[in-house]
């Protein structure tokens, strides 16, 4: 199977994909959910296979949704075509949140807005001291719709509305201390060899057991992922937030500073 979007690697029982869009700062495009479904479904079909660890090349783990892309299909973007698009994104979350792999982010740079959410997501996080998180949706009157309910679930709902609110960036060590990060430390490697000798003594079967019960004791539901779905197409759908986009990639002009 050939990847546009990621680079995979296999052993050891874990699955690696490396997000490498560098010309787009490993911004989320339909290529790459579609393909990171089919990392995930390589790694659950593989016997051996415990974790799947994402992270991104060039020192930026992913900044979010691919301007370019919505800008290419600016003419044609309806609410349809956003719920499709949305749909995708969520579906995605829900994957790593009930996959029977371990799903491990590995961060080491910028995370941005949908970014967060693939972090968020994750059933684990490690992080170098470098690394930041940032929510910038409200700058393009967008909201991290789809985002929030697994940023509340890890760390609570002020810090989840503050970083919606403020678009303010979360240092490393902030993101640790509300547990957005798991794990802090300057070597990735030596962190990650540490949880998979942990992991490796915990099955699969037990695994998806483990991410099917916690599902059951917390809100997100089919309702709730339906109404993230619905008002992010909503208001990407909105011709003035279509304008803003546009405006960026083509003038690199920020919303605010054509106000």
């Amino acid at each position: 199977m050939v990847f546009e979007t990621l680079l995979l690697e296999s052993g050891g029982g874990v699955m690696r994909a490396v997000i490498n869009r560098p010309e787009s700062k490993n911004a989320i495009n339909q290529t790459l959910l579609r393909e990171i479904n089919q990392a995930l479904d390589l790694a659950e079909s593989q016997p051996d296979c415990r974790m799947l660890v994402l992270e991104g090349a060039d020192g930026i783990f992913c900044s979010g949704m691919d301007f370019h892309e919505m800008d290419a299909l600016a003419d044609r973007i309806d609410i349809n075509l956003m719920r499709a698009s949305t749909e995708k994104y969520m579906r995605t979350l829900k994957r790593f949140a009930t996959s029977p792999c371990v799903v491990v982010s590995r961060v080491s740079g910028a995370v941005t807005a949908g970014g967060v959410g693939l972090v968020a997501a994750s059933d684990l996080v490690l992080a170098t001291p470098e690394s930041q998180f940032t929510l910038t949706e409200a700058m393009w009157g967008l909201l991290p719709s789809n985002v929030i309910p697994y940023l509340i679930r890890r760390a609570g709902f002020q810090a989840a509305f503050r970083m919606s609110l403020t678009t303010d960036t979360l240092s490393a060590a902030e993101a640790h201390r509300l547990q957005l990060v798991d794990y802090l430390g300057d070597d990735l490697d030596q962190l990650e060899r540490r949880l998979r000798i942990k992991l490796n003594r915990v099955k699969k079967e037990a695994v998806g057991n483990l991410k099917s019960y916690f599902r059951s004791m917390w809100m997100i539901d089919e309702e709730m992922e339906q109404l993230a779905v619905e008002e992010t197409s909503r208001l990407a759908a909105m011709p003035s937030v279509i304008a803003s986009v546009r405006n960026f990639v083509q003038k690199q002009a920020f919303p605010w500073e054509s106000n």
